[in-house]
């Protein structure tokens, strides 16, 4: 990835004229999680990666930005239970994973069953393939064999495992959000569009931001195209009227450059997509403004 010098980037406010739009112009809306939801459809924001690297200086993200990584890294390598998330630094799926949500499901406590994002990018059903079919080996492949195909594309969403409705059972504790993936060779450079379904605003999206622009760092390396733009469209892009005080304290900050983040030595010895983790990724040049602790890294 090349990377403009850090002085000449331009501060990047995407994410906030983001929030202020839903916030000013959002359809109030019901929710199952209790408070209603300001809400807005079809919002794309559009990252060149040779700007920086999309994760957000509106408030700090410590630490705390290399597990999304992990996650979509448990996510590429099948993991549908809180063990096997686990493994991968993935601590917050408890809340998905209870008695009371299995139960209703035919699913065992700690399963977040297989229409969950493990279950469709590792083991889509295939009856050719009686283990699954694995998108993301697939993905890699066909990027590097057919670079200019227009069908590098990935999806979490396997319908049958996801009805609802009466008498229908759904086979995941909560249906995907994020993780359709197309990605383009243009002159030789990797696009990737990520479309999310449904996005909460200020607290998970930024994370997807820094999942998928990883994982259009890691296609890079695999591939030998260079990284280019991440573009990110919310087809549901909502913040909750109790999250509407906190954003209104990121809109008075003023936006600034983003920063550097790429491949350890570790992370660039890696040639199997399903090698990568969250700590072969590194930042510098990152300078946000402070932590909030009215929102919450994750939820």
């Amino acid at each position: 990835m090349r990377y403009l010098p850090y002085a000449e980037r331009t501060p990047d406010g995407q994410y906030r004229e983001l929030l202020r739009r839903v916030l000013d112009e959002g359809v109030r809306v019901p929710t199952r999680q209790g408070p209603a939801a300001l809400t807005l459809m079809q919002q794309t924001m559009r990252f060149d990666l040779a700007n920086g690297f999309p994760l957000i200086t509106e408030r700090s993200l410590g630490s705390f930005w290399r597990k999304p990584i992990g996650e979509l890294c448990a996510f590429i390598n099948g993991a549908t239970t809180l063990e096997e998330l686990a493994e991968y630094g993935c601590d917050w799926w408890g809340a998905w994973a209870t008695e009371a949500k299995t139960s209703k499901r035919g699913l065992a406590p700690g399963e977040l069953g297989p229409g969950s994002y493990g279950g469709a990018f590792h083991s889509f059903p295939s009856l050719e393939q009686p283990e699954g079919f694995d998108q993301f080996r697939h993905l890699v492949e066909q990027i590097r064999e057919l670079p200019g195909d227009r069908t590098h594309f990935v999806s979490p969403w396997i319908p049958q495992y996801l009805v609802r409705g009466t008498g229908k059972t759904p086979k995941a504790t909560i249906a995907p959000c994020h993780g359709w993936v197309h990605v383009r060779v243009l002159d030789g450079r990797l696009h990737l569009h990520m479309f999310q379904r449904s996005g909460d605003l200020p607290i998970g999206v930024p994370s997807n931001m820094v999942q998928y622009a990883a994982l259009l760092l890691m296609l890079e390396h695999l591939t030998g195209h260079e990284a280019s733009t991440f573009y990110h469209t919310i087809s549901d892009a909502h913040i909750y009227e109790d999250q509407a005080d906190a954003v209104r304290v990121l809109l008075d900050r003023e936006p600034r450059r983003l920063p550097t983040v790429g491949l350890t030595d570790v992370g660039m010895k890696i040639d199997d997509i399903h090698d990568f983790r969250g700590d072969h990724f590194d930042v510098t040049d990152y300078d946000p403004h402070p932590s909030m602790p009215g929102i919450p890294v994750s939820s």
